[in-house]
């Protein structure tokens, strides 16, 4: 079911993407919807699997957007470690605290970007403050949207389940 989970994801991330990026040709500077599969997967409490997951999705931006390969698969990966380490210790079930961690994930995830930029590449343009802040902003409500949407598939598909039971008794 987790893989299921996180395939669906990954596709639904690259839906968004392309057509977000038809749409509008600034999308991948102020929406990053891969790194809202990766933290939705920290969730999980699996710091192996989601440093996999952060870095296959960070590899997979990089090859969807301009720039220097490699920035969003490192970003991605602490991301997903990190995201995967505080599930494990904190109780991280409500959507408060989903969207608190989605948007510390962003914000962590646009500061390594900025400072591998800086540390890579001296001299060249950096995001603005407005484009690191749409990033977050933007990851914080689709994540939560993304969240909800998945509570509620698993408690219709939890409901189901409980009627198809009690049909075959």
């Amino acid at each position: 079911m987790r893989l299921l989970e996180l395939a669906l994801g990954f596709v639904t991330a690259l839906v968004v993407h392309a057509a977000g990026s038809q749409v509008w040709p600034d999308f991948p500077q102020a929406v990053d919807v891969f790194v809202v599969v990766v933290v939705l997967h920290a969730l999980g409490g699996r710091p192996a699997s989601s440093l996999l997951v952060g870095l296959v999705a960070g590899l997979v931006t990089d090859a969807l957007t301009s720039g220097l390969y490699g920035l969003h698969g490192f970003a991605d990966t602490i991301v997903g470690y990190g995201g995967a380490v505080l599930a494990q210790r904190l109780a991280v079930r409500r959507l408060s605290s989903v969207m608190f961690l989605l948007a510390l994930a962003a914000a962590v995830q646009q500061a390594v970007l900025v400072g591998l930029a800086v540390l890579l590449m001296p001299g060249a343009p950096l995001p603005g403050l407005v484009w690191v802040v749409a990033k977050v902003a933007s990851a914080t409500a689709l994540g939560a949207i993304f969240f909800q949407s998945r509570n509620v598939v698993l408690a219709r598909f939890a409901g189901w389940r409980r009627r198809r039971g009690s049909r075959l008794r």
